[in-house]
């Protein structure tokens, strides 16, 4: 997995994120299970990680796992493959902070925009992204497994030159 760009030094505020490793993987399959209704694989981040994705976790102060992010870079944008936050943590900046630290991170590379999809249904993490800067995009029908078969995806886009860091 690709460490942060050894010129970039995380503020103090973002201090308690960590390259993600294999060792990590038990825990955030554990909050996968958790979080979500149909979660990423064992194999799916194993994969972004052996394609040297950017992956990071954050720990809180007695090192416990509150959070993690995997991006993949794509010329010069970055696509945002996965950021959660277990449930019992939901609401704390977490995801914010971890937001921040990909627009840090995609700056570095020179990256001009991060984008990601998002459930339909999804309305909290909707008003979050919105809430942070990211504007709806486009729409991908059928994008995500549901429960009841199908479900739509909003494209959203962040434009990190409009976005100061």
């Amino acid at each position: 997995m690709s460490a942060q760009p050894k010129d970039l030094a995380w503020p103090p505020s973002l201090q308690s994120l960590q390259p993600l490793r294999a060792v990590d993987l038990d825990e955030v399959m554990a909050i996968e299970a958790v979080a979500y209704s149909h979660p990423w694989t064992r194999g799916n981040f194993i994969d972004s990680m052996a394609a040297g994705y950017a992956g990071f976790v954050m720990r809180d102060e007695q090192a416990r796992l509150c959070g993690y992010f995997l991006a993949m870079q794509v010329i010069d944008e970055m696509h945002l493959l996965n950021i959660t936050v277990p449930p019992e943590r939901q609401g704390q900046g977490l995801a914010r902070r971890m937001l921040d630290a990909l627009g840090l991170l995609a700056r570095a590379r020179g990256c001009h925009q991060v984008w990601l999809e998002v459930r339909e249904s999804n309305l909290r993490a909707r008003r979050l992204y919105e809430r942070y800067g990211f504007v709806q995009s486009g729409l991908r029908r059928g994008y995500y497994p549901s429960a009841s078969g199908r479900e739509d995806a909003l494209l959203m886009t962040l434009r990190l030159t409009e976005h100061p860091a």
